[in-house]
């Protein structure tokens, strides 16, 4: 089975500093339409130990405490082709990647971009740039396809995200 995904929109409050990018929703997500809704992704439970929230909220809930603490977050895509949620199954041709000449117009305070992954990373960098000034880090994916690491692998590599928003780590 084929099947065609659209995304969603971003989680951003006005003065973001950090953007967190996925590539493209997985199944569990968008039917649920909330981004890392799979039980067993990581990205929930990394993100409450890092910015002190219980991953257990409610969905918007944990939205809001996401752009309070200055991160937003989205997917490299917009739109592909893909069978099931497994990166490697995107259609690279049916690939089309969000307006970021927008978002980071938009986000002037965006100062470092975290992909989510070697697929998200990939895949920005086939079609997008990052703003003047930015870095850019490639982190281990959160999904639980990505076995290579365990909870606490994942949670130490993630500290970067911490970092750049306590003013650590930061390029420029």
């Amino acid at each position: 089975m084929t099947g065609h995904a659209r995304g969603f929109p971003p989680i951003a409050a006005p003065g973001a500093r950090i953007l967190i990018l996925g590539s493209m929703p997985g199944q569990a997500s968008l039917a649920a339409g909330q981004y890392y809704a799979h039980p067993r992704n990581a990205f929930w439970p990394i993100m409450g130990a890092l910015l002190g929230f219980a991953p257990a909220l409610p969905y918007p809930e944990r939205a809001v405490r996401l752009a309070a603490a200055g991160v937003a977050l989205w997917d490299v895509l917009h739109a592909c082709t893909r069978p099931g949620s497994l990166d490697t199954a995107i259609d690279r041709d049916s690939a089309e990647p969000n307006d970021f000449a927008a978002f980071f117009a938009a986000q002037p305070g965006i100062r470092h971009v975290f992909f989510n992954g070697s697929a998200a990373a990939a895949l920005f960098r086939r079609h997008d740039q990052l703003p003047p000034g930015a870095a850019g880090t490639r982190l281990p994916s959160t999904s639980p396809a990505h076995a290579g690491r365990n909870f606490a692998d994942k949670l130490a590599a993630w500290q970067a995200v911490a970092d750049a928003l306590a003013g650590c780590g930061r390029r420029g």
